[in-house]
């Protein structure tokens, strides 16, 4: 071999060398704007974190997660998703329907993963769950009018007595869900009235109590999420049973939740991150749709309003905290 080609051979290897341990040292970015707090979002961030360790990630060395808050504050969110678009993380992870559709006009070249998407076709986020095409890719909340009839049945079956049920919420799923979950409630004898989240939780307990609410029925979105403790504490001080679509109101004190697992839903969405990560198109990744519906009890709740839970829905329960 003469001594140029080897020179040639030397430095080639030494390029390739280079490449690799420059790839090696790559350290991605993943952006989380939220407007709650950190604290109360921990359990959610350590749940994506352990999907990225699953998949063979180290937070911190190999993949950092920058969360971002607006401390509860609306007004300031929009001006943190600005932050967050200008920064030009790897890839943005968002939690809600709003913070996707902000995200969305804001760019469509950073890759966005929903954790949880809702009514993710009509909201204009894909084109379709199996190919949604454009940057905006995760896992939709969307299971069907059957659970959410079916979380109205178990509170029912839990207490038995009531007949009027307020269906309290932000208006995620009312076009949806409203139909078939009044016609449930007639099955089982029970009057469902709906009560739109005001922005004001003493002031809609006030209204629902009014109405002669005796069991609220919660239609959970962000704001919902961020007052929960607000929530369950009214509904505690006016004994009415509650019904939730996460268990991280039963956590806090709610009654009854029934429905996808939240940190289920952040640790399925590490998969997606995973994949952009490694070079796919967002729009190339089909989005999600949960598989595991869970049910948690609060026995010490059900005690304090005086609700002795059947043992057939403690069979069910995933989850029962005393």
């Amino acid at each position: 071999m003469d001594r140029r080609r080897f020179v040639a051979l030397i430095g080639g290897a030494l390029a390739a060398q280079l490449v690799l341990a420059q790839q090696a040292r790559r350290v991605y970015r993943m952006a989380w704007p939220a407007v709650g707090s950190r604290p109360g979002l921990e359990h959610l961030i350590a749940a994506l974190e352990q999907g990225l360790r699953d998949l063979g990630h180290v937070p911190g060395k190999d993949i950092v997660v920058e969360f971002r808050s607006a401390e509860g504050k609306r007004e300031r969110y929009q001006e943190v998703l600005q932050e967050v678009v200008r920064s030009k993380p790897d890839v943005i992870v968002t939690a809600t329907n709003d913070s996707t559709t902000a995200l969305k006009v804001a760019t469509q070249s950073i890759p966005i993963v929903m954790a949880v998407g809702t009514d993710v076709i009509a909201a204009g986020f894909a084109m379709s769950l199996a190919k949604p095409g454009g940057n905006i890719t995760g896992i939709t909340w969307d299971v069907g009018a059957g659970t959410a009839i079916k979380r109205l049945e178990l509170l029912k079956e839990i207490a038995p007595r009531i007949s009027r049920i307020a269906v309290y919420g932000e208006s995620v799923f009312k076009d949806q869900y409203q139909a078939p979950i009044d016609a449930a409630g007639s099955v089982l004898g029970v009057r469902t009235f709906w009560h739109d989240f005001s922005g004001d939780p003493e002031l809609d307990f006030a209204e629902m109590m009014r109405l002669r609410a005796e069991a609220v029925y919660v239609r959970a979105a962000g704001v919902i999420m961020n007052r929960r403790a607000e929530i369950i504490a009214l509904a505690a001080k006016h004994r009415l049973p509650t019904s939730f679509p996460v268990s991280e109101f039963v956590v806090a004190g709610g009654l009854m939740s029934y429905g996808p697992s939240l940190a289920g839903s952040f640790r399925s969405a590490a998969r997606h991150v995973d994949k952009i990560l490694k070079g796919t198109k967002p729009g190339d990744i089909p989005i999600e749709q949960p598989t595991i519906i869970d049910l948690t009890i609060n026995l010490k709740t059900a005690k304090a309003l005086g609700l002795k839970i059947p043992q057939s829905v403690l069979l069910r329960a995933d989850r029962v905290i005393e």
